[in-house]
């Protein structure tokens, strides 16, 4: 729908206006715009000639509004708040020339490489950078706008985090080092067989805890293969070299390519979430908001 500018009162005493309101005060406002208060004045009968209605009444030494000044203040506010939100979505937009995304090393390579020919096909002007390097798990500010991280923590203040994939622990092996077997099988029944590793992961979800979840006692030392990341182990179970125990959507993939199985039924609950972690001053970045949607799109494929 096209704008009718004539029937927009001018900014300057739309601005006086809103803060008059809200300071109750022509001296105020004077003071808070740095204006002499016969400038606030002759604002205000500006707009009040202008729109046809009185928008204020004296009050002692103050001013306050009228029921046509409420009702339209309103207005007013939401109209300099979306103003304001546009003007600091130009800033960080310039601050920002491209989105530098965090994610798990394993979550870059088995779930986030396939897609992101997809996400620059939709969204082909923004700059979308995959940081797949840090080591800890922890969202790097100084290193990305954006992650993907596990966390079993309360985020800081300053940040928002969104659940993206539900935190669900289960074991996947090649459906060759089962050939012999009638699927599902007992959890207990795993453990006749090479159990692979995390290092990385073991403060987060192990075989050990797993089983412990489940109520069932490890009453056999089972043959375990420690390896540095869960993409290594996957590559080894997809091998047939032993079974991995995975969180999150990284054997996704695989499975729907009969690459890997789920061998049992049973699953336990991570004790952490899988987030979208951004800094809350850049949630108003339209770039930072279509990768949030498009992430969230892509977990519920």
């Amino acid at each position: 729908m096209a704008i009718d500018h004539k029937k927009i009162p001018p900014l300057k005493p739309l601005i006086g206006f809103e803060v008059a309101a809200r300071l109750q005060s022509v001296r105020g406002a004077a003071q808070e715009l740095n204006l002499t208060h016969p400038a606030i004045s002759h604002q205000l009968r500006v707009l009040e000639a202008d729109l046809g209605v009185k928008l204020f009444e004296k009050h002692g030494r103050n001013i306050k509004l009228t029921t046509e000044g409420e009702h339209f203040y309103p207005y007013v506010l939401s109209a300099l708040e979306t103003l304001q939100q546009g003007v600091q979505s130009l800033a960080v937009r310039q601050q920002l020339p491209s989105i530098r995304l965090q994610a798990y090393v394993t979550l870059s390579i088995r779930w986030l490489a396939s897609r992101l020919s997809q996400f620059r096909k939709q969204f082909a002007d923004i700059d979308l950078q995959l940081k797949s390097n840090n080591a800890g798990w922890e969202f790097d500010e100084t290193q990305a706008d954006i992650g993907v991280i596990y966390s079993v923590e309360n985020l800081p203040d300053h940040l928002l985090g969104i659940e993206l994939f539900p935190s669900q622990v289960f074991p996947v092996c090649s459906p060759k080092l089962l050939a012999d077997q009638t699927l599902p099988l007992s959890p207990s029944v795993l453990l006749n067989y090479p159990l692979l590793m995390v290092s990385s992961e073991k403060h987060y979800w192990s075989w050990a805890q797993w089983y412990r979840d489940l109520g069932y006692p490890l009453t056999q030392q089972a043959t375990t293969l420690t390896v540095d990341t869960l993409a290594v182990a996957l590559e080894m179970a997809a091998s047939g070299e032993g079974v991995a125990l995975v969180n999150g959507p990284v054997a996704q993939d695989s499975i729907a390519a009969g690459k890997l199985i789920r061998p049992v039924k049973e699953m336990a609950q991570g004790s952490g979430k899988w987030l979208i972690v951004v800094p809350k001053h850049l949630l108003n970045h339209p770039p930072i908001q279509s990768l949030i949607c498009w992430l969230k799109a892509q977990a519920h494929c």
